[in-house]
């Protein structure tokens, strides 16, 4: 499974990137399609380029975090699981992630992230669960984890229920921010959640009700956007405040530190010097806020290096006024000086 490890990396950033904040915009002209190719132009369609095995599994423990590696008997690595989360890191079919508009760098690889019923511990490979899961899932070419969060970026068309529902299609990050200019980091505004994106009200297991604003129809921002993919979509846990609770909590500093699964950077204040261990679908929390640089207020889902070797993210963002993986007003990378490579604080596998 190519998930290469990620590199070691050694004023206000936001205001620093305000004058530059044309420059990804200019090099975008060539499509506003953001999509996943999967060695050809249909989204969704992968290229048979990978052979699931349906046997003969080896498992081998590793640490730092604790987890099981299912090996092919061929040595390929065909899964990752760590222990406490529920995250279930897969081999499959290679495909490329890219996003004209924004950026020139490509993802490609063949990891697809989906999710267990519950959280990994050693010795699950042994039970009659895993034996039928997981050759079905290896198998699986239904859109995981990725697949659905790219639903949302640039071009992305309209899904719909039968209902008539609209469930995927390109988002906006927030509606626009009276007296703010064109250039500010805040033209969008946050506080939408995946229900105001969806339109519809929402009632959380304790019984609380959230109402969407028409405002924000297709509107989510960053932590609402780990909810859509994450728990509206793929079926994990949330709930309504910042508070301990079951699944996903609201904003981004609550699923840093309070959501469940495995820490796996924890936050020091400064950008952390090894984030080699990260793999494709862990969560990255960010401090970049002019006014509280310390304070966690952005997070995204790491897709893996891009094709020069930068770690690469997707996140919603203001100013790119959506999902996106490009580099308008900060590149979306992990390594290097770059806004968000220095704001990098912590990192999450659900």
């Amino acid at each position: 499974m190519s998930t290469e490890r990620t590199p070691r990396r050694g004023p206000s950033r936001r205001k620093v990137l305000t004058g530059v904040a044309g420059l990804a915009a200019a090099a975008g002209a060539v499509s506003a399609y953001a999509r996943s190719q999967l060695q050809q132009p249909d989204n969704g369609h992968p290229h048979d380029d990978f052979t699931a095995p349906t046997g003969g599994y080896h498992f081998q423990r590793r640490q730092s975090p604790a987890r099981t590696e299912v090996r092919a008997s061929d040595g390929r690595v065909l899964a990752t699981f760590t222990d406490g989360a529920r995250t279930a890191l897969l081999a499959g079919p290679t495909r490329t992630w890219s996003e004209p508009r924004t950026t020139s760098a490509v993802v490609r690889g063949n990891a697809w992230v989906r999710l267990m019923p519950d959280a990994w511990r050693q010795g699950k490979e042994h039970t009659q669960w895993f034996r039928a899961w997981f050759p079905k899932t290896l198998a699986d070419r239904s859109p995981d984890v990725l697949g659905v969060a790219f639903q949302y970026g640039d071009g992305a068309p309209d899904r719909r229920k039968a209902s008539g529902l609209r469930y995927a299609g390109k988002a906006h990050f927030g509606p626009r921010v009276p007296g703010e200019s064109a250039t500010s980091f805040h033209f969008h505004d946050e506080k939408s959640d995946f229900y105001d994106y969806l339109g519809v009200p929402w009632t959380f297991p304790d019984g609380t009700r959230k109402d969407p604003e028409k405002a924000r129809y297709g509107d989510v921002d960053c932590s609402g956007f780990m909810r859509l993919v994450w728990g509206y979509r793929m079926g994990y846990p949330m709930h309504a405040t910042n508070l301990p609770g079951v699944g996903l909590p609201r904003r981004a500093y609550a699923i840093a530190s309070r959501a469940p699964g495995v820490l796996l950077l924890p936050d020091t204040g400064r950008p952390p010097a090894d984030i080699s261990l990260l793999q494709p679908g862990d969560l990255v929390f960010f401090a970049i806020d002019i006014g509280r640089p310390h304070g966690i207020d952005h997070c995204g889902i790491y897709l893996g290096p891009d094709t020069e070797g930068h770690p690469r993210f997707y996140s919603s963002r203001s100013k790119a006024n959506g999902p996106t993986m490009g580099d308008l007003a900060g590149r979306a990378t992990l390594d290097g000086g770059g806004f968000y490579a220095q704001g990098l604080r912590m990192a999450r596998r659900l």
